[in-house]
């Protein structure tokens, strides 16, 4: 009696094991990654707005997305539909994209806004101070003028 289980099951292993190596990124089980710290997904746990040295928190939702492509995204929104409108939103929501340019020895980056919802950014180049620890990212403005402080958890 012919068992054609018994036959198919060498080839059938080998033709698995090669299509998981041809899957694997080259080197990704034994070289570290050397991406920047920001890149990922993170999501929102805190905004705080206000004056200098006098901020206050704000109950906004959102993410922010870095790739290793170089480019940025970010929405967040506000669920007091009463809010007033802010440089970077309308009608509570914030939502821009662009090219960005990261510098770690200065702990900035800067993006160059594609689109957005607020048309006046589009072309606007906004740098921002981050400090990353751990899974925590810390966004603040490069002016310390502009008021507020923004905290996100990585995905």
């Amino acid at each position: 009696m012919f068992s054609t289980t018994k036959h198919l099951a060498a080839p059938l292993t080998l033709g698995l094991t090669l299509l998981m190596a041809a899957c694997t990124p080259a080197g990704s089980a034994t070289e570290p990654e050397d991406t920047d710290p920001l890149t990922g997904q993170w999501r929102m746990t805190s905004l705080e707005a206000g004056t200098e040295g006098d901020l206050e928190t704000v109950p906004y939702s959102g993410q922010i997305i870095f790739t290793d492509a170089d480019t940025m995204a970010v929405h967040a929104m506000n669920p007091d539909t009463d809010a007033p409108d802010t440089p970077y939103t309308v009608n509570g929501y914030e939502a821009y994209y662009g090219d960005v340019a990261v510098d770690e020895d200065d702990g900035t980056f800067a993006v160059t806004i594609e689109s957005a919802a607020v048309r006046d950014l589009i072309g606007q180049t906004l740098t921002r101070n981050f400090e990353v620890s751990d899974d925590t990212l810390v966004l603040t403005p490069a002016d310390p003028a502009e008021g507020w402080r923004v905290t996100y958890e990585r995905l």
